[in-house]
């Protein structure tokens, strides 16, 4: 009998310990967390979530060897999740309170916070009373939440509350919200970055951060599991390391060039400038050269990442960071308090200044001079933020470029009287032959450094500047710089390129390039706009008044918008708005954005060319077919579209000339077509008028050779 009840003990025990091993250790473990709470959890560019949570959760799981999937809905959603079985374990900065206790199981606190009052830089709170009559905002759910409700009679403000970080600090910089409460190294890692916030107040000690899982489930093991390896990690430094890293994040810190950082990525994209020498341009074989490219070039070498650059102008290449379709930028870029609002900067790698520039028969000796002129900047620049401060003071009207070398030939025909640039890029202007002189001392306007989208590859700033240590240490940086902008900068070709026949000899590969290029673009958003055309143009004549009504709509909303702004709003503001519904980036190729405006805003005219042609044949026609009981689908395919065709056909090659001219509008969002190019290789000659001829002429063939063939299909159809 006891041999029989031992046997059935081992049975259900082995049975129970089978089970309890597949409950522990064959399941995925569902940890879920907050989305936007940086340092300790946040997306960056890659849509790869990082911070203190994420970096602890993973050496956790592995040294428990926990099967582990980490997902991030958001704080009450998460807290919801775990609380009704949707999810195991939570892991997102939670505080642990006495509350909290009643639902959750806590490990050991990983991390000790305070919460404080936050205000933007402009508004300076040192007491609790200075908030009477003030709106706070609040993130729901948090310690700072139940801190301001419980003092809010005591001190006269009012609350609201925000579901994520984001939306809460974005109202603050609006001025919606007054100031917000948050925890202390959320705010400090936030100003640390170079948000325009600011801390005056000492912070409230409200407790500490735990791992936590719902009381009395099957996987309150995990809580010993993640007690255990916390140990582990703070004994062996594994903890304190995290702890450094999303702690101790500045971008202003010099970078150490004994380390060497881990890239998350196998190549990163960066976007540079396309016309900004010596920092960037193209060389006589079309090969971008340029102090920003032998610097990340040599800093990626150094540190071992891989990078592709791309230079779409500097306008699109910040607006390619921002909107995601780049990891990073360096460009000649000034660093500023509002674009530090924006990106993270790496350490400076140049001290720049800004200089003013005249012809060198001008009386301007001074800035009283200036006085009723018009002085040219780029737009964005420091020399224009200089210039637009100063204009009340010296009376002068300051007219904005998008790139230089516009500016400089616009001054060398007297439709400037002065410009302001960077020192460097105007010493090489004056190099290359420009008549220029600069008869003021320069200002200094900063400096420059590379820059990532907010809140994306830390990881990449870290590489860059811990690079740039290394350069400097073994001079390596001296050498690039006195490559640019010592006396043997100015880089001659072996074909004078001051004549047509030099320029197109020395350039025709790129001008080719350029060519095919815009005739690609031109041929394919044609095709596509012919199909956009045609089918709104049939709804434009529809005996159906929805489509008609329909139809009108769509040509009056393209036709309304200017094309640029299209191409724009297509290129930028679309991958944007997606971010900003789903958290997803989607960036748009140029070429593909550059196809789908011209396809739309060419689709719109060419509708009305179809409903045009198709009401200029006579209406008896389809009033005769349809009395012989022809149906209406037959009678437009057979009779009224034929002779339509005739009619529109012409048209339709005068829009194609129009859809190829318009691809010079593209280049705005840095497609390099054939205009674009043209511009690249000013920018690196200066030989404007020269090259401007060039594209005029070669514009003009293409434009003859297809209003021939309009007029030659034309007279065949008649």
């Amino acid at each position: 009998m006891k041999k029989r009840v031992s046997i059935l003990f081992l049975i259900i025990f082995s049975i129970f310990f089978i089970f309890k091993q597949n409950v522990n250790a064959d399941d995925t473990i569902r940890i879920v967390s907050d989305s936007t709470y940086a340092p300790f959890e946040f997306k960056d560019s890659d849509q790869i979530y990082k911070g203190i949570d994420v970096d602890i959760i993973k050496k956790v799981a592995e040294i428990s060897e926990w099967d582990y999937e980490m997902t991030f809905p958001g704080f009450d959603a998460a807290m919801n999740a775990v609380q009704s079985g949707q999810a195991d374990a939570i892991m997102a900065g939670m505080s642990v309170t006495e509350d909290r206790k009643k639902v959750f199981t806590f490990s050991d606190t990983y991390y000790d916070s305070q919460i404080v009052i936050i205000t933007t830089s402009k508004n300076k709170v040192t007491d609790y009373s200075q908030l009477k009559g003030k709106v706070l905002g609040v993130k729901n759910g948090t310690v700072s939440q139940l801190f301001l409700e419980e003092h809010k009679s005591e001190y006269g403000y009012s609350i609201k509350v925000f579901d994520t970080s984001d939306l809460m600090y974005n109202s603050l910089k609006t001025g919606s919200v007054f100031a917000v409460m948050d925890d202390k190294p959320i705010a400090q890692y936030a100003i640390r970055q170079g948000q325009d916030l600011r801390i005056e107040m000492q912070g409230e000690t409200v407790g500490s951060f735990a791992f936590a899982v719902k009381k009395g489930s099957q996987y309150e093991y995990l809580i010993e599991d993640f007690n255990r390896a916390l140990q582990q990690m703070k004994e062996d430094g594994t903890y304190a390391t995290i702890i450094k890293q999303w702690t101790a994040v500045d971008t202003n810190a010099s970078g150490d060039a004994s380390q060497k950082a881990t890239p998350v990525k196998e190549v990163y994209h960066l976007v540079s400038d396309s016309s900004f020498a010596p920092f960037e341009y193209q060389d006589d074989n079309g090969e971008y050269v340029g102090i920003d490219l032998e610097l990340i070039k040599a800093i990626a070498k150094q540190q071992g990442f891989t990078i592709e650059i791309t230079h779409p102008g500097f306008d699109a290449a910040l607006n390619a960071v921002q909107s995601g379709q780049a990891d990073g930028v360096i460009a000649g870029m000034s660093i500023t308090d509002e674009r530090k609002a924006i990106f993270d900067f790496s350490d400076s790698y140049y001290t720049s200044n800004i200089i003013l520039a005249v012809k060198e028969d001008s009386a301007i000796t001074d800035y009283e001079d200036l006085a009723g002129k018009t002085v040219g900047a780029k737009t964005g620049t420091a020399s224009y933020q200089f210039l637009e401060k100063h204009a009340s003071e010296y009376d002068y009207v300051v007219k904005p470029f998008d790139e230089a070398s516009g500016m400089y030939d616009s001054l060398n025909s007297g439709s400037l009287d002065a410009l302001m640039d960077d020192e460097a890029v105007l010493k090489y202007a004056i190099e290359q032959g420009r008549e220029f002189e600069t008869p003021i001392s320069g200002e200094p306007s900063g400096e420059y450094g590379f820059a990532v989208k907010k809140g994306s590859h830390p990881e990449l700033i870290e590489m860059f500047n811990n690079g740039l240590a290394a350069l400097k240490e073994s001079g390596e940086y001296d050498k690039i710089i006195a490559s640019y902008l010592g006396k043997k900068q100015s880089q001659k070709s072996s074909i004078d390129e001051t004549t047509i026949f030099g320029l197109v000899s020395n350039n025709y590969q790129q001008l080719l390039t350029g060519l095919l290029r815009t005739l690609a673009l031109a041929i394919i958003s044609f095709a596509l706009a012919i199909v956009i055309g045609l089918i709104f143009g049939m709804m434009s004549v529809s005996p159906i008044k929805g489509l008609r009504i329909i139809a009108a709509i769509f040509v009056d909303i393209v036709r309304g918008i200017p094309l640029m702004i299209v191409a724009a709003f297509i290129f930028w503001g679309i991958p944007n708005l997606i971010e900003s519904m789903t958290g997803q980036q989607s960036p748009i190729n140029d070429f593909v954005a550059g196809t789908i405006a011209l396809s739309l805003n060419g689709g719109a005219y060419i509708a009305e060319i179809v409903r045009g042609g198709i009401e200029a044949v006579a209406a008896g026609q389809m009033e005769a077919s349809r009395s012989l009981g022809v149906s209406y689908t037959t009678t437009m395919r057979k009779i009224i579209l034929p002779q339509a065709v005739r009619l529109m056909l012409p048209n339709f090659i005068n829009q194609f000339v129009i859809s190829l001219k318009d691809t010079t509008i593209i280049s705005a969002i840095g497609l390099v077509e054939l205009f674009q190019t043209g511009k690249i290789i000013i920018a690196r000659n200066y030989q404007s008028f020269r090259m401007y001829a060039i594209l005029a002429i070669m514009y003009l063939v293409i434009i003859t050779l297809l209003t021939r063939l309009a007029k030659r299909l034309e007279k065949r159809s008649n």
